[in-house]
């Protein structure tokens, strides 16, 4: 490869992070040309990202500057065309760097041969680095939807209550497709995991290093890309055999979560990133949400050939509405696991917002981010175990008061549409009082 072809490669090659060795602590370290290139690249991407979230106020004050007239336009685009050529420059250099560093160059050539084709030995190689992910080989491909029956909330509305309501839905897609979203999930704000990366790399490292991790790319059904993480010990430990599926929180990613938990007992653990979370490409609406994991279960089922019946659902949090969904469309996994989650993430998004915005808040969670797991359950008719957080203030609607963990209420809604003829509502009344008490007083 000539040397100027090898500098324009190597400028839209991706970003390493770290090298997977037992002689050093394998952080990539680049040259000077490539760190100047890279810092005033990721600084303007910062100044970019902070400029979309504040742009309502940067406009106000350009606009009363004057700057939306000729003049102002005029040194508008003065500014732009010096940044321009900062960033051309600066990719210039962060590409001599590259082509002029010998780890970049290896790294680069095995990434080469394994976007070529990608035999066993050329992942192995490639597993050996720690990489930008977006320029990671799709390895896997959900070409249909997956087993059972989809869950589809009603919606019935005249055409008069449309209408008079028209007003609220509008500010409701706005809110939605603004803000409404990243404060349901903030893992997907690119400024948080921007401040979390170094944290996720580590985390990589250690299931890579520690338990042999295997990273994957799936591709969904609407065509987003999901960031995976296997660890397999079947044939190793008694419990290898199973495989458990992890969720994370609203601000969780695999490499940091509760993947932990099923590692540590020897259980085969399939871990994966949210849609807009980590490597991970989309937007965790509730449908690209069902995409993901339906990729992830079609994956371990028809790649990783593990029967559903030896597959485990642990959803954590949120995650427990994407571990719900699945349950109703696999109905034969061996079981679901929800832990510190709710039964409708509607009251939890009223509470936190002031009761004026309530209208609005309702529509926006029913009509675009409307997380129910107890409908979801409805669908399941498989075991379940819930497991609620005593000191949780997240789940719960009143500040360190046990009986509004709305873990509770799902609780109580399954137990009623499981066994109807069984319990009553003296046994609800009891079970709410004893709901209610912290762990030591159940235990008297």
């Amino acid at each position: 490869m000539g040397g100027m072809k090898k500098v324009i490669h190597c400028i839209f090659g991706p970003s390493l992070y770290r090298v997977y060795s037992d002689q050093s602590d394998g952080i990539y370290k680049p040259g000077h040309l490539e760190k100047w290139g890279d810092q005033i690249i990721n600084s303007l991407v910062v100044m970019w990202n902070v400029g979309i979230y504040t742009s309502p106020f940067l406009a106000t004050v350009l606009w009363r500057r004057g700057y939306f007239v000729i003049d102002g336009v005029t040194t508008i685009a003065k500014f732009l065309t010096g940044i321009g050529l900062v960033i051309a420059v600066s990719y210039y250099l962060r590409g001599v760097g590259r082509a002029s560093n010998p780890v970049y160059t290896t790294f680069f050539n095995t990434f080469l041969a394994a976007k070529k084709n990608l035999t066993r030995d050329n992942k192995r190689a490639l597993m050996m680095y720690d990489f930008e992910y977006s320029a990671w080989p799709v390895e896997f491909k959900c070409e249909k939807k997956g087993e059972s029956r989809p869950w589809h909330p009603p919606t019935r509305r005249s055409a008069l209550a449309y209408v008079m309501g028209l007003p609220c839905h509008v500010a409701s897609y706005i809110v939605a497709h603004t803000f409404g979203l990243k404060l349901v999930y903030p893992g997907s704000i690119s400024m948080l995991q921007y401040a979390m990366s170094k944290f996720l790399v580590e985390g990589r490292m250690k299931l890579v290093k520690e338990h042999s991790g295997e990273r994957f790319k799936l591709q969904t059904l609407d065509g987003n890309e999901i960031d995976s993480m296997f660890i397999d010990k079947r044939n190793r430990h008694e419990n290898g055999n199973i495989l458990v599926v992890c969720a994370e929180g609203n601000a969780g990613f695999y490499e940091i979560g509760v993947m932990v938990t099923p590692i540590e007992a020897n259980y085969s653990v399939l871990g994966y990133n949210h849609p807009g979370f980590g490597g991970s490409t989309g937007t965790p609406y509730p449908d690209q949400e069902q995409n993901a994991i339906d990729a992830v279960m079609q994956f371990a089922i028809q790649r990783l050939n593990f029967l559903p019946e030896n597959i485990i659902l642990f959803g954590w949090s949120i995650g427990g509405y994407s571990t719900s969904w699945a349950a109703a469309q696999y109905p034969k996994i061996r079981g679901l696991i929800l832990d510190a989650t709710f039964d409708d993430v509607l009251p939890l998004a009223i509470l936190k917002m002031p009761q004026l915005l309530a209208p609005i808040v309702r529509t926006t969670i029913r009509e675009y981010i409307n997380l129910n797991n107890y409908q979801l359950l409805t669908n399941y008719p498989g075991p379940v175990l819930i497991v609620r957080r005593t000191e949780d203030e997240v789940i719960c609607t009143e500040e360190s008061n046990l009986s509004t963990n709305r873990g509770n209420n799902l609780l109580v809604k399954l137990l009623r549409y499981r066994f109807p003829e069984i319990v009553e509502n003296e046994q609800f009344t009891l079970l709410h009082e004893y709901l209610s008490l912290d762990t030591q007083k159940q235990g008297e």
